[in-house]
């Protein structure tokens, strides 16, 4: 829903209707978008669809400036459809999710120092962040339970050879 059509006057993509019982598209002047191939990109595959009719479309200029109108729909689209209707039917759950999830990366971000990553490109800065996520969830768990018990549950881990730690021969 970011598409800078909607922002030119033009028809976004929510404009049009799937029908998935056909695998069409339906255009906001009737006419059906048919598919007409599936390729693979940067590992998505996506299903491309169109229709030729645009050209005679009374409406075009409010649709597209190519000689076509092309929807482009991910393979797994319904689950982003299915997850904005629970969110348009329930609009509260937004503000209850964020005040759930906002908390702890409030808190990680200040045990970082409330500052930026320390680490360069997304595989070692996904690093960082799950190292820090780890961290936040170990200490929850020290708080839920007593340490004391935590540590010998991991002491029994590890004595069983279930553990990636060092073990003394």
């Amino acid at each position: 829903m970011t598409s800078g059509v909607k922002s030119e006057g033009r028809f976004g993509e929510q404009d049009f209707r799937y029908v998935a019982e056909e695998n069409v598209y339906i255009c906001p002047a009737g006419e059906r978008l048919a598919h007409h191939f599936t390729n693979e990109e940067h590992g998505l595959v996506l299903h491309r669809f169109w229709t030729s009719s645009c050209q005679s479309c009374p409406i075009k200029p409010s649709c597209t400036t190519s000689k076509e109108r092309r929807i482009t729909r991910w393979e797994h689209e319904q689950v982003f459809e299915a997850v904005q209707r629970r969110l348009d039917e329930h609009p509260e759950k937004m503000r209850q999710r964020r005040q759930t999830v906002e908390h702890p990366f409030g808190t990680i971000k200040a045990r970082m120092g409330a500052t930026h990553f320390l680490m360069n490109t997304l595989p070692r800065v996904a690093t960082e962040m799950a190292l820090h996520v780890l961290a936040y969830n170990f200490t929850r768990v020290m708080n839920i339970i007593e340490p004391g018990p935590l540590i010998a549950a991991i002491r029994t881990w590890i004595a069983e050879g279930r553990g990636c730690f060092y073990r003394s021969s």
